[in-house]
């Protein structure tokens, strides 16, 4: 695999290939990656893969025309015909007012932010596959388990490198490593699954795989003989395991391209209030071995920490340069950049910031509710914000969390979600997008 020295080499060579055959602005992107993952089932070995990938993207402009190939043969023939084939895809392509690099004057210079998200572990399969067994052991020890869907354990190195025709060149790498057990519970019909992961940047970061393991086995157990309830409206809790979905609708509704086609239910909402005034939304690229970290975003712009929703009140969209302009607005710093095609956007390590409320408390204080541990399928419209999906979790009674619940649809509309929504103080840094526990009042309760 390249090092970021030789990553940078690569694509600068590129862009530089694309102005000398004719190019009047490019950018090339550059990503290789190294994986290996091992899974185990009732004991057994059952899997070992290992993978290697390098990718080269090249976006050229001709005018306000542009074009962008691919390739994973990285040699210097194919190159040259890779710089010759999408100068002639450009040419022929539709013009574009909008597109075009980032601003120059916007690029990142100097040194970029050290955040720590590469531990240069050297993965071995004997300890992946240790990993996986203590996991599979430890949730099968669980009372009440009955059959395993397996454990697994994987790591990889990645290294991303991006250079544009107008002064950019940057690279960075960084290291994943997860573990995962999924297990069942109960015999027959009454079967239930359930499972439990972690990834983390650095492997010293990982929760032991005893934990791992038993957080799986204890949560299939805890889902046996689910009832079903009545439909009404009720107030429904969202466990952290699924909280942060509702930021995934937010980001949806504020990214550029769904406010320049005007999909998006947040169409006029930009500087007013869309969420209780106890809700405030972060991105953080430069949290020190953060999942979703970065020093510079796919257009090459620095990044830095924003809050997107502050005290309830939407501050901003999340545009690349593309959309900036048809907005007549600035980048944010949020392009997103693949190996093909243009840029489009994403946070970084997004989270809503924890309430003041114990858990307890929002569940304490409900004579009846569910406690959502599980949403299914993708029924939410952008466009006006109705929101139906299937869930299961626990029915709330008198304050505690009694019976098992399944098959029902929780509904209502995301504007009215948003304002109604209610922020535990639990908040924990698991994943790449987190949500401490939320209470939302007055949903509907499609059941029996």
């Amino acid at each position: 695999m390249l090092n970021r020295e030789q990553a940078c080499e690569r694509v600068r060579d590129v862009v530089d290939r694309a102005r000398k055959a004719g190019a009047d602005a490019a950018d090339a992107v550059f990503a290789a990656d190294r994986s290996l993952s091992v899974s185990v089932r009732m004991g057994a070995l059952e899997d070992v893969e290992r993978s290697e990938s390098e990718e080269l993207g090249l976006r050229v402009f001709v005018g306000q025309r542009s074009a962008s190939v691919s390739t994973s043969d990285l040699s210097s023939q194919a190159i040259d015909v890779l710089v010759d084939r999408v100068l002639a895809m450009a040419r022929e392509a539709p013009e574009d007012k909008w597109a075009g690099l980032a601003p120059e004057a916007r690029l990142m210079h100097g040194a970029p932010p050290h955040l720590d998200l590469d531990d240069g572990a050297h993965i071995e399969p004997t300890a992946l596959k240790q990993r996986a067994l203590v996991a599979e052991d430890a949730a099968r020890a669980v009372e009440g388990i009955t059959n395993s869907e397996g454990a697994s354990a994987g790591g990889s190195r990645s290294v991303m490198a991006l250079a544009t025709s107008h002064g950019f060149t940057g690279a960075y790498a960084q290291t994943s490593h997860g573990l995962s057990a999924s297990v069942l519970a109960g015999t027959g019909s009454g079967m239930e699954r359930d499972y439990a992961h972690h990834s983390a940047r650095h492997a010293a970061m990982l929760e032991a795989p005893e934990i791992i393991g038993r957080r799986a086995g204890e949560r299939a157990v805890a889902r046996l003989n689910p009832a079903k309830i009545a439909s009404g409206a009720l107030p429904v809790v969202f466990d952290r395991r699924v909280s942060a979905g509702l930021l995934g609708h937010l980001l949806g509704a504020i990214s550029g391209s769904a406010i320049t086609r005007k999909t998006s239910f947040l169409q006029d909402a930009l500087g007013s209030q869309v969420f209780a005034r106890t809700v405030t939304i972060c991105d953080d690229p430069h949290r020190p071995r953060g999942l979703r970290s970065r020093p510079f975003d796919g257009e090459g712009l620095p990044v830095l920490p924003v809050k997107l929703v502050d005290e309830g009140m939407l501050e901003t969209w999340l545009l690349d340069s593309a959309s900036a302009r048809q907005l007549g607005l600035e980048p944010t710093g949020h392009a997103s950049r693949g190996i093909a095609g243009a840029p489009g956007v994403a946070p970084s390590n997004l989270y809503m910031q924890a309430g003041n409320i114990p858990p307890e408390t929002l569940v304490g204080e409900i004579s009846r509710g569910l406690l959502v541990t599980e949403l299914i399928g993708q029924g939410v419209n952008g466009v006006t914000g109705d929101y139906s999906r299937g869930a299961a979790g626990f029915l709330i009674e008198n304050g505690e969390i009694t019976t098992p619940v399944s098959e029902v649809t929780i509904a209502s509309n995301l504007r009215d979600m948003f304002l109604a929504l209610t922020p535990a103080n639990d908040l924990e840094f698991r994943f790449g997008i987190n949500a401490p526990t939320i209470r939302i009042d007055g949903m509907t309760i499609a059941g029996d």
